[in-house]
């Protein structure tokens, strides 16, 4: 608060120096008072009577009326008290001002608020479930007193997807019209609640839906997300993984979305028996920024995989602990092709592309911990060159 008042008070003692400047330094010496003026007035009063007398122009008696009258004048307007009283109305009014302005400007702080209180006020605090709702229940009082406000039924459906009502928030999409059909974002975002509401069923208006979004927008993520899905789900894994390749295409290298995408394109060339069709894969390797091969597993341990399982195949500098890039994978048949390139980095700033030798291992985890557990299923190390594509790991050890 101190640096706060500080400068205010600063800054109002300026303000009053300036609006009161004629006050303050009017009259600096006595040679410009009203006394002096006035009898120096009267004194050449004076000696032109003296010198009318002189030159004849009046007669005695009417010189000396003349001069008892002009001494008489002298001596009021020179009053000294009188003069005091002139002199001290001045600073009283600089008194007075100075007063007035600094009472009322400390009346208007405290009684508006001071800059910590109105700061606190504006502050706005985070906003509540409760309170979020509490507004998207207004939102739709509004919405059902202007039906025609297409716009405001796409905003409506979206807060009602955002809240998890996804009931409420099909029929306030359907109630968007043509807008909606106009647009693929809400097309994709309308199947996406549509196939929520169907447990993860895309038959129906939600593949329509998704196609539509696609006409418009052929790279529109979201809607090739579920187009990628509707076709994993139908076990139809080759579309799947040419929709996700065009949705990785698009995706930040290293980004939690892009190792996301890739565990998905692996699941899927896994269980379609798919994993050498990945041409961006198969040319980021071939130019010296991966690493690719197959994993086997020993005929011991294949009994010991079971559904649910995840396999790790992880990269690392030469000497190093923390991993620089990692894929995860549902562990399903074996023999399993894999492929590591920058889209897996654990640092994008660190690409496995940067290195020129990367050890590399397997491991099946039960729990998919990325620490190592007793009970895993893993391989020996190996130690590759970056930009090798036919890299072999055998599965054949159990973690003690």
């Amino acid at each position: 608060m101190a640096s706060f008042f500080i400068p205010a008070f600063l800054l109002l003692a300026l303000v009053l120096l300036l609006l009161l400047r004629p006050f303050i330094f009017s009259g600096k010496g006595e040679g410009t008072s009203r006394r002096q003026m006035n009898a120096a007035i009267y004194r050449e009063e004076l000696e032109k009577l003296a010198a009318e007398h002189a030159a004849g122009t009046i007669d005695a008696q009417e010189y000396e009326i003349s001069h008892a009258e002009m001494r008489q004048r002298l001596f009021q307007d020179t009053n000294e008290e009188d003069d005091k009283a002139v002199m001290g109305s001045s600073k009283k009014v600089v008194i007075g001002l100075c007063l007035f302005i600094t009472i009322l400007s400390s009346g208007l702080y405290f009684s508006l608020g001071d800059v910590l209180r109105v700061s606190q006020k504006n502050e706005q605090q985070p906003m509540t479930q409760v309170g979020v709702e509490k507004m998207v229940a207004e939102f739709a009082l509004k919405m059902e007193a202007d039906p025609t406000n297409l716009k405001g039924w796409a905003m409506l459906g979206r807060s009602y997807r955002m809240l998890g009502r996804n009931e409420d928030a099909a029929k306030s999409f359907s109630r968007a019209g043509q807008l909606i059909n106009e647009d693929p974002e809400l097309l994709a975002e309308y199947a996406d609640t549509l196939v929520a509401l169907a447990n993860g069923n895309f038959a129906g208006k939600p593949l329509q839906l998704i196609n539509q979004a696609l006409k418009l927008d052929p790279n529109n993520l979201l809607a090739l997300w579920l187009s990628g899905t509707a076709s994993f789900n139908n076990g139809d894994y080759k579309s799947a993984v040419q929709t996700w390749e065009k949705l990785a295409q698009q995706l930040p290298p290293g980004s939690e979305e892009a190792r996301t995408i890739e565990s998905s394109i692996a699941e899927a060339r896994s269980k379609g028996g798919l994993a050498g069709t990945n041409t961006n894969i198969n040319t980021a390797v071939a130019n010296g920024k991966g690493v690719s091969g197959k994993i086997e597993i020993s005929a011991e341990l294949k009994s010991k995989v079971k559904s649910g399982d995840v396999l790790m195949v992880i990269a690392r500098q030469p000497g190093e602990r923390m991993p620089v890039a990692v894929l995860r994978v549902p562990a399903t048949e074996f023999p399993m092709n894999f492929a590591l390139t920058d889209a897996l980095a654990m640092n994008p700033s660190a690409p496995i592309s940067k290195l020129s030798d990367v050890s590399i291992e397997v491991r099946i985890s039960k729990t998919g911990m990325a620490k190592a557990e007793a009970g895993d299923l893993i391989s020996s190390v190996q130690t590759v060159k970056v930009g090798s594509n036919q890299v072999k790991l055998l599965v054949d050890q159990v973690r003690q």
